[in-house]
């Protein structure tokens, strides 16, 4: 692997090499975003606003901040597939909708029971059948792209995109980081074992959904289910935790 000078420092060639050699990692998050989106959504066209993103890290790099440029990279590549996306509104407001109707419905089966919902205790509060639900989680499960997107109150904001950088020795930022991992690891706690395998296989392992369904034995569209079921019970848990109107700095 190449030591990597300062942006300022890089030449026309080593920018092209850089490029060049980093255009596989674009491609692979691109496909990763892909695989949660509906059908309509064209994987050259993500691979095109990733390369955006990698030409703006390979461009404002500065190895003085001790971050590996494929590090940066993949945050900036990230970033700005998905800020492309977010301008596209490529999701039917239905969607949208249901997303909300079924995040509505675990928060209000989670303060009557007292506990985490069952699926058909969340599909009864939505008076639809339990068959009816996984239908709607399959639809709704492009939306949780960003993982925990638009939480109530803060519409294309990523909440987990607030705990702060640059100022985040200052003690109110630190509590604040702190109080957000806390109030997180909690909800995810309080989901069931199976919803918390698969955020663990998905988010931390990076295997795809075929790849989790092999490995826990369950067909790849029930996997997708319990992984939107999951991401939808945490939303609920941060908006009644973590209200959007509390001061927070956006990385």
């Amino acid at each position: 692997m190449y030591a990597y000078a300062a942006s300022e420092s890089i030449n026309g060639d080593e920018r092209e090499r850089l490029i060049l050699e980093h255009l596989p990692q674009v491609r692979l998050i691109a496909r990763r975003i892909q695989e949660r989106l509906p059908d309509n959504v064209a994987l050259e066209d993500l691979i095109s606003s990733g390369v955006i993103g990698l030409i703006s890290a390979i461009d404002h790099f500065d190895p003085a901040h001790n971050v590996k440029l494929k590090t940066y990279a993949e945050y900036k590549i990230r970033g700005a597939i998905l800020d492309s996306l977010r301008g596209l509104d490529w999701a039917p407001r239905q969607k949208r909708r249901r997303a909300k109707q079924i995040e509505a419905a675990i928060a209000q089966a989670e303060q009557l029971h007292q506990r985490a919902p069952t699926e058909e205790e969340v599909a009864a509060h939505l008076r639809i059948s339990i068959d009816e639900y996984h239908e709607w989680l399959v639809e709704v499960r492009g939306l949780n792209v960003a993982s925990l997107d638009h939480t109530h109150g803060s519409p294309g904001k990523d909440l987990l995109h607030y705990i702060a950088s640059g100022g985040e020795d200052l003690p109110s930022v630190l509590l604040e980081k702190s109080e957000l991992e806390r109030v997180l690891a909690a909800g995810i706690d309080g989901i069931p074992e199976i919803e918390r395998t698969v955020l663990g296989l998905y988010y931390r392992e990076e295997l795809t959904l075929r790849e989790i369904a092999s490995v826990i034995g369950l067909h790849e569209s029930r996997v997708s289910q319990l992984k939107s079921q999951a991401i939808l019970r945490l939303r609920a848990h941060l908006a009644e935790r973590w209200p959007a109107s509390r001061g927070m700095v956006r990385v």
